[in-house]
């Protein structure tokens, strides 16, 4: 037998795994579908997931995308945000765009002409129709979803593509697993040197470091608002145990400037009523004015919460001080580069670990734990806004999917 003959065999054997563990897969997630549908039935009910869970598990009002297009698919709000600058360029008619969650499909409404949820791996089969491009955003590593896609005439694509400190012992114990995925990516584009090392060890081929492109957002103000007087903290993404410090950090710090005010955005809409209860009576009982953003639609109070969706940008627009959360709590960190073209301070706190290749492009941010934070705030008023150390490169992704549109 020739080398020719030889290699083909092999191939056919590899398609041959594929295809097994495809089936056995399939299988698998359809048990877990048919077992998980009386908890899914109940959580629908939940306002939270009203439209997501029927959508993403029943296909209530979810048609397929429209044949041949350009298919992005990213989690949530900041994976689907970091998109626009690639759709911008390809067109939004040609993209389509699928999420995982409710503010990523409020957001992907924004930017594309066609905005789905993505359904459950198994119903994928029924769902996906051929494209010519599936680009998947940063760690949404769906064997299904690659595989269908591939096998339905797509180029498989892994963009933005990163793996955490915290999560990489969990992606080496299952390395065989991941392989299987990453047998079905044609290209990945990476985030940075680190990230590219441990996707090869996994499995990935053509692997290009770009930068992570969240920093390549373009990003305006949707609305202005004058800028109260004083100097303007905002505390960004807030969580739970976090907005207790961030109060008494802030009230330390008004002592000595005392025309400061902060502004409070907190992460989850639900929990809008319990920071409201919260702040209100902290700023009450040290006798200063609270306002409610939802009601009076003014920031001239001493302490005012931003119970409201889609206003972030706006604040950060008048902000001096840009306290981001997520980071003093052990959630990880949030996406900082939407701070960046307003010129705030930058103050957040160390547990970055889902954040750190976005943090390590930047110089100038300051960081601290919470008993820190009142000391830190005062730093800030002499410190210099927080700037990229580098272009991030769009280029070669638009390359890729450009070569087969």
């Amino acid at each position: 037998m020739d080398a020719f003959s030889i290699s083909k065999c092999r191939k056919k054997k590899r398609a041959l795994k594929h295809n097994l563990f495809a089936a056995l897969y399939t299988l698998v997630a359809w048990g877990l579908y048919l077992l998980s549908l009386p908890l899914l039935l109940l959580l629908s009910l939940k306002k939270k997931y009203r439209h997501s869970i029927p959508a993403r598990f029943f296909l209530w009002k979810n048609p397929p995308l429209k044949e041949g297009g350009i298919w992005f698919h990213a989690c949530s709000f900041g994976e689907t945000r970091a998109l626009k600058p690639l759709i911008d360029v390809l067109g939004r008619e040609k993209c389509a765009v699928t999420t995982t969650t409710q503010t990523g499909f409020l957001e992907a409404q924004k930017i594309s002409d066609e905005a789905r949820y993505l359904p459950f791996e198994p119903l994928l089969w029924l769902w996906i129709r051929p494209q010519k491009v599936l680009a998947v955003m940063e760690a949404e590593l769906w064997f299904l979803l690659f595989y269908i896609a591939k096998l339905r005439g797509a180029k498989t694509m892994l963009i933005n593509a990163r793996i955490s400190d915290r999560s990489w012992k969990n992606y080496r114990r299952f390395s065989r697993f991941y392989e299987k995925i990453f047998g079905q990516i044609d290209e990945v584009y990476a985030q940075s040197e680190t990230d590219k090392r441990r996707l090869e060890f996994l499995g990935a081929k053509r692997v290009t470091v770009t930068g992570n492109i969240k920093l390549a957002q373009s990003v305006r103000a949707t609305k202005r608002y004058p800028k109260p007087s004083g100097t303007v903290v905002t505390a960004a993404s807030t969580h739970e145990g976090e907005e207790e410090g961030i109060l008494d950090s802030f009230l330390e710090f008004k002592r000595e400037f005392g025309d400061a005010r902060l502004l409070i955005v907190p992460r989850h809409p639900e929990r809008f009523d319990k920071v409201c209860t919260l702040v209100k009576r902290a700023a009450l009982g040290s006798g200063l004015s609270f306002g409610r953003w939802s009601e009076s639609k003014s920031m001239g109070a001493d302490i005012v919460v931003i119970d409201a969706m889609g206003e972030l940008i706006n604040i950060y627009a008048i902000s001096d001080i840009v306290i981001l959360g997520g980071a003093f709590a052990p959630i990880g960190g949030h996406n900082p580069a939407e701070v960046l073209p307003f010129g705030c301070r930058l103050v957040t706190g160390k547990r970055i670990f889902n954040q750190k290749a976005i943090f390590s492009e930047m110089e100038g941010v300051l960081f601290c734990d919470l008993p820190e934070l009142a000391r830190t705030l005062r730093e800030a008023l002499d410190a210099r806004s927080p700037r990229l150390k580098r272009d991030i490169a769009l280029e070669p992704i638009l390359k890729g999917i450009s070569d087969v549109v």
